[in-house]
């Protein structure tokens, strides 16, 4: 492991909803002396006193501005939702000390990561493209890393003193994100594909012959334990999966591929999400007809 040296004493969340509290909480004696953090929800009357609490439950000192937030910090983890990553970015960038690593961990597109860069970059900070490849629970802060940039030699060597597990994929910003985009779009694709088929053969009420042609079909494949696992992954988490596959379309188009499926993945994930549903029931046709009472 990296020397504890290369560990930073003050260091700053920007954002602190999943992927935060999922850093913060893993950090045992691996944990910054000065852990602080800002998520623009305590603006917010309805949203406050969650944040507040979650704070508090992660020992994690919560700033109500982003000036009192980065003052001083040597290191920030920009862990917002990926339509805001770039906003955050801006906000931000004015009041970073000279050098401060920014960790963009967000799932955004290698256009907005570099876009971003620029920001961070122009304001005298060290900008990191870190690329998620993994649910942040149950690893937490030992969740697979890919990081890109100019910087990643220094990155590394932090976030390994943090017991973090980065991976270099070049000095290019936006190569981390690339790859994280472009598995999503299979990852959360075949995600958007699951409600597709099956709350349609659910609705047809022809489930067990749809099933049963898959698993003729791959029997590798337990479809209904892994289409009960991407409906619940869509109810919970759909919001943000939906912003990172508009970046994900944004990428392909990029390529010159123009991101027609990923949009569509994006659609259907925002339109689940929007259903407010919790997972319920753990099989596939309870949480099939959950969502479908709803649409």
């Amino acid at each position: 492991m990296t020397s504890p040296t290369n560990r930073p004493d003050r260091v700053a969340f920007v954002g602190f909803g999943e992927a935060g509290t999922a850093f913060a909480s893993g950090w045992d004696t691996d944990r910054p002396a000065d852990l602080r953090a800002y998520d623009i929800k305590t603006d917010s009357p309805e949203t406050r006193a969650t944040l507040v609490d979650r704070y508090a439950a992660e020992g994690v000192d919560g700033r109500d501005t982003l000036t009192a937030t980065l003052e001083g910090v040597e290191a920030v983890f920009c862990v917002v939702t990926a339509d805001q990553a770039h906003a955050a970015t801006k906000a931000a960038a004015p009041h970073l000390a000279a050098g401060t690593l920014w960790f963009d961990c967000n799932s955004c597109s290698p256009g907005t990561k570099r876009r971003s860069a620029e920001v961070i970059e122009a304001a005298g900070g060290r900008y990191v493209d870190v690329a998620v490849m993994a649910p942040v629970y149950p690893k937490r802060h030992q969740v697979p890393l890919l990081i890109s940039g100019p910087h990643s030699d220094v990155a590394e060597a932090v976030l390994k003193a943090f017991d973090m597990r980065p991976r270099q994929m070049g000095a290019d910003v936006g190569r981390a994100s690339t790859i994280k985009m472009l598995r999503s779009v299979m990852i959360k694709g075949m995600e958007a594909l699951t409600a597709e088929c099956f709350l349609s053969a659910r609705r047809a009420g022809v489930e067990e012959e749809v099933i049963g042609s898959l698993e003729a079909s791959d029997p590798d494949i337990n479809w209904r334990e892994r289409g009960a696992y991407n409906l619940e992954r869509m109810m919970v988490h759909g919001a943000r999966r939906s912003a990172e596959m508009v970046e994900v379309a944004v990428t392909v188009d990029e390529l010159g591929l123009g991101g027609g499926m990923a949009s569509a993945a994006a659609e259907w994930q925002g339109r689940i999400a929007a259903l407010g549903e919790e997972p319920g029931a753990d099989d596939l046709y309870g949480r099939a007809d959950t969502i479908l009472k709803r649409l």
